[in-house]
């Protein structure tokens, strides 16, 4: 349970450190925790992690399509619907 921003970003940063993409219920988890502590930011990088960390388009597209409920429930976008 993460209760400020610098724990968030401290989990975010060891989890994406390894070779391995992060599962999709960490992902979630991550998700909801910055949405909780009310860092809109960190949510939107979650998926920018994503992105650069997987080897295929297709992968990052299952994890969108995965994670499709918790990003509308939540109101998180990535970085290309914000246009950025």
């Amino acid at each position: 349970n993460v209760d400020d921003q610098f724990e968030l970003q401290r989990g975010l940063n060891n989890c994406f450190a390894y070779d391995l993409v992060p599962d999709v219920a960490i992902c979630e988890a991550a998700l909801r925790a910055a949405r909780r502590i009310n860092d809109y930011a960190t949510g939107a990088r979650v998926f920018e992690a994503l992105k650069i960390k997987v080897d295929k388009k297709s992968q990052y597209e299952d994890y969108l399509k995965a994670l499709k409920p918790v990003k509308d429930e939540l109101g998180i976008q990535t970085k290309e619907e914000l246009g950025l």
